[in-house]
């Protein structure tokens, strides 16, 4: 049981990231802005989403 919910909140995990990757690429920010977020994202998933909800570019 422990595996499917270690599986479940994986899955679940990776599609915040996937929504926050795509809320990134829709933004207003400039081209190197939303790349250098992208790749926060991508190789510090964890803290790049905590900071990305802080600071990262709204709207």
């Amino acid at each position: 049981m422990g595996i499917e919910v270690g599986g479940l909140l994986g899955l679940i995990w990776l599609l915040i990231v996937i929504w926050a990757i795509v809320k990134v690429a829709k933004s207003s920010a400039g081209g190197i802005s939303k790349l250098l977020w992208i790749l926060v994202l991508l190789f510090f998933p964890f803290i790049g989403l905590l900071i990305w909800l802080l600071l990262g570019p709204k709207g």
